[in-house]
């Protein structure tokens, strides 16, 4: 007899592509890749300065792993001397209400989240 799995409450299931995706739109930098190119196309160099925390390995990273989800765009600009724009696609730009929303969920419950990782620390 197969095993079925159990019945769930018919909201949407996380599988693992979803999973997948989920790591690689809402991970550390991505987040900060996607407000940053929401509000205008950047260079890879504006971008550095934008989020100067995170190394050149990473940033690029980054812009690939959200190219391949098709989140952003690279774009090469014919000037002198040719460059590379980075921009927001229609599917990313459909991110920035999510990408706001956590942001300002973050600001609103970062001081309840400390004193909770405190009395956690304090009673470890």
């Amino acid at each position: 007899m197969q095993e079925t799995a159990p019945p769930t409450s018919g909201g949407p299931q996380i599988a693992a592509p979803h999973r997948e995706l989920l790591d690689q739109v809402l991970d550390k930098w991505s987040l900060q890749v996607l407000d940053q190119l929401c509000g205008r196309p950047s260079r890879f160099n504006e971008l550095r300065r934008a989020i100067p925390v995170v190394t050149q390995k990473s940033l690029t990273a980054t812009l690939r792993r959200l190219e391949r989800n098709g989140m952003v765009e690279r774009v090469v600009v014919s000037s002198r001397p040719i460059a590379v724009e980075y921009r927001i696609t229609p599917l990313g730009t459909t991110l920035q209400d999510l990408i706001d929303a956590l942001l300002r969920w973050t600001t609103v419950n970062m001081a309840d989240v400390e004193r909770a990782r405190a009395r956690f620390d304090d009673e470890a």
